[in-house]
């Protein structure tokens, strides 16, 4: 999630059309490589780089105001954001001491693609760095994980829109019945699909901590027309990628959005679709009624739970072939829905 520092609330946007930000054009270095080339296909991109422990790039210093989210360096250039995707992990609410090599380049890749195919207004305006920005050596490491974003006042709730019943609404449903205050059928088991996905908001507590709201309790604080608007695009956004996913054998099982005032517009802002901010199962080994097999961190948070850490200590740092392993499934996912 981007830092609030960067934005405060307003705004809103009423249709759906195949729309881009015309944001101002950056030249390149002649000796610098677009990085439009390396999106062709992630796993092409990434394996010109060895995945091992130490090449997680965890960390980026430019000479900009910078805020650093659990996984992004947001650096303020005064009329837009560069973003840099790191390779940093985090599950619980905790960052992990260390990375997942080529993480970074993925996200920046997949949120792209859906940028460029979903057909909503968004923040992104090119992935190309600007001449002038880092070392030669920084740029090297940037390469393939930056987007240069308008700035936006981002909606403080996250959009979850759920197509399928696990985690904390499968948790939620357990107890009573309902998601987020949205009544479900009785008898449902882990990871059945639903009658129609649903949209369930959530905020971040003053802890930090995720916290799942009502629809009712978004709209008392942004106003129920902008709520409902924020409700019906999620809801569409979902149904545009699960039907685009689908297509290439890849269950969504549920996603976040983060939405974002833009010149009295609401557009879509973060990331987009990518394994850190969804579930995605292979359709070919679906069966509810048990935990799937997964493209996301879901391997990462199975890892700790199997281990004694408690949740309220530092976390312990993954093991190689957990690294390498959760490397493998995020680039394989983006490789298949960007072919």
């Amino acid at each position: 999630m981007l830092a609030d520092s960067h934005f405060s609330a307003c705004g809103i946007y009423n249709i759906f059309t195949d729309y881009s930000i015309d944001g101002e054009s950056s030249a390149l270095a002649a000796d610098q490589p677009s990085n439009s080339v390396l999106f062709n296909s992630c796993i092409s991109y990434l394996s010109e780089s060895p995945v091992t422990l130490d090449s997680a790039l965890i960390e980026t210093n430019l000479e900009y105001p910078r805020t650093q989210g659990k996984v992004r360096d947001v650096y303020d250039l005064g009329g837009r954001l560069l973003i840099v995707s790191t390779d940093r992990i985090s599950a619980f609410d905790w960052n992990l001491p260390n990375g997942i090599p080529g993480k970074g380049a993925v996200l920046t890749a997949l949120s792209k693609h859906w940028f460029e195919t979903l057909g909503v207004p968004h923040h992104l305006q090119s992935t190309e760095l600007p001449v002038g920005i880092g070392t030669n050596e920084q740029r090297d490491a940037l390469l393939g994980r930056i987007m240069l974003t308008v700035k936006a006042d981002v909606i403080p709730f996250e959009c979850v829109v759920r197509g399928y019943l696990e985690g904390s609404g499968l948790k939620e449903y357990n107890a009573t019945g309902s998601v987020c205050g949205v009544k479900l059928p009785a008898g449902l088991v882990q990871c059945d699909k639903l009658p129609e996905p649903i949209f369930t908001p959530a905020t971040k507590a003053e802890s930090g901590h995720d916290e799942n709201v009502s629809f009712e309790v978004m709209s008392s604080a942004l106003g129920e027309e902008t709520a409902a608007k924020l409700r019906d695009l999620s809801l569409e956004v979902y149904r545009r990628g699960s039907e685009y996913a689908a297509q290439r054998g890849i269950i969504i099982a549920d996603t976040k959005f983060e939405w974002g005032w833009h010149e009295g517009e609401i557009i879509l802002i973060d990331e987009v679709l990518t394994p850190d901010s969804s579930r995605f199962w292979p359709a070919d080994d679906y069966q509810p009624g048990r935990a799937q097999k997964s493209f996301d961190k879901q391997f990462v948070r199975e890892w700790l739970q199997a281990t004694d850490w408690d949740r309220n200590s530092p976390p312990p740092a993954l093991p190689a072939d957990v690294v390498e392993k959760t490397s493998e499934k995020y680039q394989h996912v983006c490789d298949l829905l960007t072919e």
